[in-house]
């Protein structure tokens, strides 16, 4: 049989043909043409991942300098919608400053964007668009299991060309950057994914599509030296910036464990005094594992279940209290100064003995600070324990603490009360590890160092 003649190269069939044949290519690797062994894990973790990743643009107008007027820059960044409702992460440096937030979606929907809330020293936003339909969501990871070496994948717009994906490898973990006299990222993942100016806010994903950071900064002058947010803190960064009260006006009065949930639901690290919470009899150590429909696996799902609800609202929580599943319904009330500081406080016996723990094992006197504790700009942290004296020759005095420290935080969880304290002395995570890694406050300077895990 003859084969019917291609046209020439030249022709305008022949061209139209290869960029359609190139489009189908590169934009649907999943295609029914492609075959099994091309559709490899990097490209399942791509298309799994790319309608939740968004690209942002807007205009800025940098400081004037000198006597230099400001000028007008073109800004651009990515993000990761994280509620089918509109909502989205991203880096606070992508949208601050910015008049109109432009984003657009995988599928080319463009719409305005609105700033909910940003944190400057997180360098974390949330951004909301009025969507005309259900959003679909990332995949969201843990990072408390990353390894040196593992393949990992970089989204974002890079240099403006919209959906960049590279690969690469996880570099490091826990590395402290600073970026300016005032703005230094801690516990960071390194990796060696080409990241690039655009990418930041974009999801950095593992083989399986999950997203496991935030990309944030690219080391100026580096090739294949980037860094991420691990995505448990970013999530629970998020979930803050999100929180009933701060969007809604509402308080629940539950106070999460701040770590990675997982299927099992959120832990109440500890429920506020007089709450509607309390008020419903959910107490310290509940697992919350469903509000009203949506399953809670983290804390981001707890305050993503109250959006939209208004005071005076049921809202119904289901609870695992020593492995038996409860229901309970929690009316929701305007939420208050007054109220959003009064955490339940353990009881005097329990707070005096990890007290002394503390001084006995670390040899850090630890005060609790309560209403006098001054605010603090990381937003990771929500409090802290003042050390009063530091004991000489002992772990703390070794790591460089003095007195006039303030204690925020131990390994992934905050320490701003002496129920926080002795939840992360006593873990079963904390007990299987050599040392423990530790936050403190000095001034406005976040420092950590390494503490020893001291076998009681």
């Amino acid at each position: 049989m003859k084969l019917p003649r291609l046209p020439k190269i030249g022709s305008k069939l022949a061209i139209t043909a290869c960029l359609s044949l190139a489009l189908v290519a590169s934009y649907r690797p999943q295609d029914v043409f492609a075959s099994p062994l091309r559709r490899s894990a990097i490209v399942r973790a791509v298309a799994d991942a790319r309608p939740a990743v968004v690209n942002i643009h807007g205009h800025k107008t940098l400081p004037a300098n000198g006597t230099d007027a400001g000028r007008k820059v073109n800004g651009m960044g990515t993000g990761v919608i994280i509620d089918e409702r509109g909502y989205i992460v991203t880096n606070s440096h992508v949208v601050e400053g910015v008049r109109e937030i432009k984003v657009t979606t995988a599928d080319s929907e463009s719409y305005i964007a609105r700033l909910v809330a940003n944190d400057v020293q997180t360098d974390l936003a949330i951004i909301k668009i009025n969507a005309t339909r259900s959003l679909p969501l990332i995949n969201v990871g843990t990072s408390r299991d990353l390894m040196v070496g593992e393949e990992v994948i970089a989204v974002g717009n890079a240099f403006g060309y919209e959906h960049t994906v590279t690969r690469g490898i996880i570099s490091a973990l826990h590395r402290t950057v600073n970026v300016t006299d005032t703005q230094q990222y801690i516990d960071l993942i390194q990796a060696d994914a080409s990241i690039n100016p655009g990418n930041s806010g974009g999801p950095l994903l593992n083989i399986d599509g999950e997203m496991i950071g935030i990309n944030v900064a690219v080391r100026v002058g580096a090739q294949g030296i980037g860094f991420a947010i691990p995505v448990d803190r970013a999530m629970d960064i998020a979930a803050r910036l999100l929180s009933a009260e701060r969007v809604g006006g509402v308080w629940h009065g539950i106070v999460p464990v701040t770590e990675a949930g997982d299927a099992t639901g959120v832990v109440a690290r500890s429920v506020q005094s007089g709450s509607p919470a309390a008020q419903a009899g959910i107490q310290p150590g509940d697992v919350i594992t469903r509000i009203n429909s949506l399953s809670v696996r983290r804390t981001l799902d707890l305050e993503r279940a109250l959006i939209g609800m208004r005071a005076g609202q049921e809202v119904d929580f289901e609870i695992n209290r020593r492995k038996q599943l409860q229901q309970v319904k929690v009316q929701l009330v305007a939420g208050s100064p007054a109220t959003t500081h009064t955490v339940a406080k353990a009881t005097t016996t329990t707070s005096d003995a990890v007290l002394q723990e503390a001084w006995s094992l670390y040899g850090m006197r630890l005060e609790r600070l309560g209403d006098r504790s001054p605010p603090i700009a990381h937003a990771q942290f929500n409090g802290g324990l003042r050390i009063a004296e530091v004991r000489p020759g002992s772990p703390a005095a070794e790591e460089g603490v003095v007195s006039g420290d303030m204690l925020v935080g131990m390994h992934e969880w905050v320490t701003a009360s002496p129920d926080d304290l002795a939840y992360v002395l006593r873990s079963n995570k904390i007990a299987q590890m050599q040392s423990i890694k530790f936050y403190i406050l000095r001034g406005n300077n976040l420092l950590h160092g390494q503490l020893p895990v001291m076998r009681r």
